[in-house]
Order: structure tokens, then C-alpha cells, then sequence
């Protein structure tokens, strides 16, 4: 008996993982990817012999779907990830605080840090342990917690203004890709309690040591050729079509193949326009939220740092990226803007200034460096808005179509719209697929949670 024949629409984390995940499971799989590279939303730029990234993306100890994605590539060696939680918060004029965690259980091991976080007073550190126990008490399956703003929700429990900017932005910023005031409920506290407070390791953070365009370019191209995927690249797809059988052809360029299902992994518009997805008002009320990282290469080091937040600073992140872009001297510095509404339209001269100046107010030394080159990186539509109502908003990996099939980090994994969610809905719809063929229904949509852990 011939194995099932499974197309995957789209190249990036989720259709690489599905892809992956299918081809383990027996299944025959073609790769569809309309850019003549692998890797999506996480790829690299080549500018005068500099690679630099499309943004920072990093993980956490607590992404084990991404871990077990990066091991199943054979690029464990490729990524760095801390022994233990550690990041330095720099404010203008040189006050520094950090958030690092010590070797006490949860969630005792950040009492410290957040005991000694000079940006705040200490009556607005001695209020963050309510917020922080209330948090640990959650049900996070609850779905009347995504009715509520994150921001709100700290309000009452006596977060100033202030902590809220200070504190709690460093974390709901970069994971939701909104402030805490626009954030719902129900994904902050997937965030704050898988990332932080059940767990002390959780929250290690990771970063690649390479390009992104190697790690998740021509490494993953590497694993999908030794498992038998066929990808097909620089070919958009521009029709799917069901047969009589029940199966699907699938025109890409001059190709029309037959296939028994097909997960697409693409953004929602396309899989919108493809009629994978048909719930067009959800998509518009779903929205997207931008992110801007801007790549500044100076003529000389002026931070040890490998990674730091910022407050009061129009930086939020800045990560060296020295070794990884390939420069040979000077120090290359990547400022990643999260929810960058506001930046997303300027021009680049304005940002690049912008934040060159930003720069020397954090770091003295940055003011007697000369700029070497500088490039922006804008992705529009990087994720959803985490907003309230974002749960009943985002699709589950199973369509109304018999065989059919979603992926990417917008599906509902419980997850945000981070590398992790992307892996987890990708290995889901290929689960799902491959039961499906098989006759073995799989219906729960988190089944992958905490797999690997």
C-alpha cells in the first residue's frame, strides 16, 4: 500500500515542523514555499557581506516544542540558551537593574530580583507579590479571562503606571506583541505562568549563535531533504482543489498534483485566499501588530552585554549580534521594537537617528562610536494583536473541510504568536492529518502541550 500523500503550503517554522513532524509519521510530503528560501518570518538579510536578521527572535527553557524542533534539525549546537535567567534592565544616565533568577523554587527564585529592581520605589516592589501570587492562581483553560485587559487586570491589584511601563511590559511586550493595557488576560498569564512562575528554569532565555537564515533556512532544508520531503521553492501555490475521492490537487506553477490532505501554513490572508480559511470577519477583527528592528554597526564595542531591556528609552531590547552578522571589528547592535505601531511608518533615516542618539544614552561609550552602516527591518503583520476576545478569534488547526488542515502561530495552541505556538500548531496539523488518514481521529487541539518537557 502506497503512503498517504500530504502537501504542506508554506516554508516557515509551521509548515517546516509540519512537514517534519508528517514525514517521521510515514507520510509522503511535498513542501510549497513561494520565496526561493526556506524559514518565513525568521530569515536573514546579506548587506555588504553582513548578515542581519529580520528580528531577534529568542526562546525560552520552557519551549519544547522549539527545542525539540531545533534538536530534530541537528542544530542544538547552533543556539545558546542560558544557564540560568538573566537580563540586565538599563534605563538612560546608567541605572541598571536585572531581572535574574536564583536557584530557589518557584517562584521564590525571582523574589530577589524584583526585592532589589531599583526601577521602581520600594513600595511599588513590595505590591508586585500579589499581582504574581494571583497570577499563580489562574485557571488558564478559563476562557472569561480573555474578556479581560492584562492592563486592567493589574490596575486593581495596585500596579502603578509605572511598574506596569517598567516591569511588566518587559515581558508582555516581546511575547504578545502588545502592552499589557491591550493585552488579554488569558495570554499574559500563559505567559507570566509558563515562562516564569511554575517553573524556575522556565524562563532561561535562548538565542541562535548563526544567522536565522541558516538556522532555520539551510539547516531545516537539510533534515527535510534526509527525511524524503520534497520542497518545492519559489512556487506559490495559486489553487487548491477537491477531488471526487476526497482527496485535493494542488496547482504551484506548472505542477498539479494530487494529494489525500493538506495543511496550509501560510499567513491568514493567504490561506483566506486559498479557501483554507473562510472566516474573513475574524481576520479583520484578529488584526496584526508590527514589529521594527533596527541593526546599527558601530566602529568599536561599547557594551559587553549580549543582550539588555531598556526603560525610559525609545529602545525596548538591544542584542549584540556582532559574531552572528560576521563583522570582524566593531560591535553590531539589533534594537527590537515590539507592537511598533508608531515606528513602523517613519523612515529609516529617522529611525536609524533616532536610535543611534537613544544608544549613547544608554551606553556612554556608544557616543564616541561612529556608525558604520545601519539597516531597518520591518515585518507589518509579524503577529495578531493579543487583545481580548483574541481566543474565540484565532482558528483551531482542523477546518470545516474533511482534510484540510491549518498551521502557524496565529492557530489557537493556548500559546502566543511566538517560534514555539508556530511549532506546536505545525506538529498538531500534522498529527491531526495523519490520523485523519489513518482513521485515528485526533481532536485535542493542545495535544502537544508540554510534550517533550
Amino acid at each position: 500500500m502506497s503512503p498517504a500523500r500530504l502537501a504542506v503550503i508554506g516554508g516557515g517554522l509551521s509548515g517546516m515542523a509540519a512537514a517534519l513532524s508528517a514525514a517521521d509519521g510515514g507520510a509522503e510530503v511535498v513542501l510549497f514555499e513561494r520565496r526561493p528560501v526556506l524559514g518565513g518570518l525568521t530569515s536573514s538579510i546579506r548587506r555588504n557581506g553582513l548578515s542581519f536578521d529580520n528580528g531577534q527572535h529568542v526562546f525560552l527553557r520552557c519551549c519544547s516544542a522549539y527545542m525539540g524542533f531545533i534538536e530534530r534539525i541537528g542544530a542544538s549546537g547552533q543556539v545558546y540558551l542560558q544557564p540560568r535567567l538573566d537580563v540586565p534592565v538599563i534605563a538612560p544616565g546608567g541605572s541598571r537593574a536585572s531581572i535574574k533568577r536564583t536557584s530557589l523554587p518557584a517562584p521564590l527564585h525571582l523574589a530577589g530580583a524584583l526585592a532589589r529592581y531599583r526601577h521602581l520605589s520600594l513600595s511599588e516592589r513590595a505590591r508586585l507579590g500579589r499581582p504574581a501570587v494571583a497570577l499563580g492562581r489562574l485557571d488558564l483553560d478559563d476562557e472569561a479571562l480573555d474578556a479581560v485587559s492584562f492592563g486592567a487586570w493589574l490596575t486593581a491589584r495596585g500596579q502603578s503606571e509605572r511598574a506596569i511601563e517598567r516591569l511588566w511590559n518587559l515581558i508582555a511586550l516581546p511575547t504578545i506583541n502588545v502592552t499589557a493595557a491591550e493585552a488579554s488576560l488569558q495570554l499574559a498569564a500563559k505567559v507570566f505562568r509558563t515562562g516564569l512562575l511554575d517553573r524556575a528554569d522556565a524562563g532561561d532565555i535562548g538565542w541562535s549563535k548563526v544567522p536565522l537564515g541558516e538556522l532555520h533556512g539551510s539547516g531545516p532544508a537539510r533534515a527535510l531533504e534526509a527525511s524524503g520531503v520534497d520542497v518545492v521553492l519559489a512556487s506559490p501555490v495559486s489553487a487548491i482543489a477537491r477531488t471526487g475521492s476526497g482527496g485535493f490537487t494542488i496547482s504551484a506553477g506548472e505542477r498539479a498534483e494530487a494529494f489525500d490532505a493538506v495543511i496550509a501554513a501560510t499567513p491568514l490572508r493567504v490561506a483566506a485566499a486559498l479557501g483554507a480559511f473562510d472566516r474573513e470577519a475574524d481576520l479583520e477583527r484578529l488584526g496584526v501588530s508590527p514589529i521594527v528592528n533596527v541593526h546599527l554597526l558601530l566602529d568599536r564595542k561599547v557594551t559587553d552585554l549580549a543582550l539588555a531591556a531598556c526603560v525610559d528609552s525609545p529602545v525596548q531590547f538591544v542584542f549584540d549580534r556582532t559574531a552572528s552578522s560576521g563583522a570582524s571589528s566593531g560591535q553590531c547592535l539589533a534594537i527590537s521594537l515590539s507592537a511598533a505601531d508608531s515606528f513602523i511608518g517613519r523612515g529609516s533615516s529617522e529611525l536609524v537617528s533616532t536610535f543611534f542618539e537613544a544608544l549613547g544614552e544608554l551606553f556612554p561609550l556608544a557616543r564616541t562610536a561612529r556608525l558604520v552602516d545601519a539597516l531597518v527591518t520591518r515585518e507589518r503583520a509579524a503577529t495578531f494583536r493579543g487583545g481580548p476576545g483574541t481566543r474565540a478569534l484565532r482558528p483551531k488547526t482542523r477546518t470545516a473541510v474533511p482534510g484540510m488542515f491549518l498551521a502557524g502561530a496565529w492557530c489557537d495552541t493556548g500559546w502566543p504568536a511566538t517560534m514555539e505556538g508556530a511549532v506546536r500548531a505545525g506538529q498538531q496539523a500534522a498529527s491531526q492529518a495523519l490520523g485523519l488518514i489513518s482513521g485515528t481521529r485526533v481532536d485535542d487541539p493542545r495535544e502537544l502541550e508540554g510534550a517533550g518537557t
